[in-house]
C-alpha cells in the first residue's frame, strides 16, 4: 500500500511510523487508519524491525479526528467515505455489522496485537484519537509541549478506540472518569504525574530519547519480547494467577530448549553482547497464539 498520511522509515532496526498531515495537525482519517493498521502488519511480518517508535509530523501529534465534515464527521451513514451499515431484518441498522465497527478500535486493536514493542514518542497535541491511540502503546513518552484530551464528551459523543478497557488499566478508573467527564485538555506533566506517559523531554530531546530506548530493546531476543508483550497485555483481563502461570510455564519450557537461550547463557558467561538468531516470523513456539481471537459480531 503507497501511504499518503505516515511515514515509515527503518533505521538500525527501528521502525518510525510518523503520522503525516502536518499541514492539517496530523488530523486522524479513514486513509490514516488503512494505513496504520498496514503499517503494523508490515512490521509484524519484518524481522528486520525489533521495535516501533510513532510519532507526529510537525507541532501536533494527531489532533484527533478530521472535522472537516463538520456535523457529518461521526455520521456513518451521511460518510459516502466509510463502510456503510446494512440494515437488519427490523429495519433498523444491523450494529453486529462489521460495517458498523469503530475505526479507531480497528487501529488499537492491531497496536493491541503487535509482536514488536511500541513507542509513543508524543510531540504535541494528543486529542481525542490521537490520545486514545497511545493506550495499547507500550511506553509513552512526551515532549513539553504536548497536551492531551479525552475530549468526546465535548463534541457530544462517547470515548472510542477500546479506550474504556485501556485508560482505566493505564491510570486507573478514577484519573480515566475525571479526564473523559470533564473532556478537558491537560499538561504532559499531569499525563506523568497520572502514569499516561513515563517521560517528559524537551523537545529537541524527545526522539533521541524514544530512539535510545527503543535500540536498547532491539539488543534483546526478538521471541522472548514478543511473547512477553502479549502475555503481559492479556494478564490484564484475566481472573487468575493461574492463567498466567500456565502460560508462563509453557513459555519457560519451550524458550528454555531455544537457540537464544544458549545464546544468551553464553554471552553474559563469556562477557559478550549476545547474538541472537530467532526470528518472530518463524520461531514463535507452537502454543502461540494460547487465546481464540475475538469476533466482532
Amino acid at each position: 500500500m503507497p501511504y499518503e498520511t505516515i511515514l515509515y522509515e527503518v533505521d538500525d532496526a527501528i521502525l518510525t511510523i510518523t503520522l503525516h498531515r502536518p499541514d492539517k495537525l496530523n488530523a486522524f482519517t479513514t486513509r490514516m487508519l488503512n494505513e496504520l493498521i498496514d503499517a503494523f502488519d508490515r512490521a509484524d511480518k519484518d524481522d528486520a524491525v525489533k521495535a516501533v517508535i510513532v510519532t507526529g509530523a510537525g507541532r501536533a501529534f494527531c489532533a484527533g479526528a478530521d472535522l472537516s465534515a463538520g456535523g457529518a464527521t461521526f455520521d456513518r451513514a451521511a460518510r459516502p467515505d466509510r463502510p456503510q451499515v446494512p440494515l437488519g431484518a427490523d429495519g433498523q441498522p444491523d450494529l453486529a455489522s462489521d460495517a458498523a465497527r469503530d475505526g479507531g478500535g480497528r487501529v488499537t486493536l492491531r497496536i493491541f496485537s503487535c509482536l514488536k514493542p511500541v513507542i509513543a514518542a508524543v510531540n504535541g497535541p494528543a486529542v481525542g484519537i490521537g490520545a486514545t491511540m497511545l493506550l495499547p502503546m507500550d511506553i509513552r513518552l512526551a515532549s513539553e509541549e504536548a497536551r492531551f484530551g479525552f475530549v468526546f464528551v465535548r463534541r457530544g459523543i462517547v470515548p472510542e478506540a477500546c479506550s474504556s478497557w485501556f485508560l482505566p488499566r493505564v491510570v486507573g478508573i478514577a484519573q480515566a472518569l475525571e479526564w473523559t467527564f470533564t473532556g478537558r485538555v491537560f499538561p504532559a506533566r499531569e499525563a506523568l504525574a497520572a502514569g499516561l506517559v513515563s517521560g517528559v523531554y524537551p523537545p529537541n530531546e524527545l526522539l533521541p530519547a524514544a530512539r535510545a530506548l527503543a535500540r536498547e530493546i532491539a539488543e534483546n531476543a526478538g521471541v522472548s519480547i514478543a511473547l512477553a508483550r502479549q502475555m503481559f497485555w492479556r494478564m490484564l483481563g484475566a481472573d487468575h494467577p493461574m492463567e498466567a502461570h500456565r502460560i508462563d510455564s509453557r513459555a519457560i519450557f519451550t524458550r528454555g530448549r531455544s537457540a537464544d537461550v544458549k545464546e544468551g547463557v553464553a554471552s553474559f558467561l563469556e562477557k559478550r553482547k549476545p547474538r541472537f538468531t530467532d526470528r518472530v516470523s518463524k520461531d514463535m513456539p507452537a502454543f502461540f497464539p494460547w487465546w481464540q481471537e475475538r469476533p466482532y459480531g
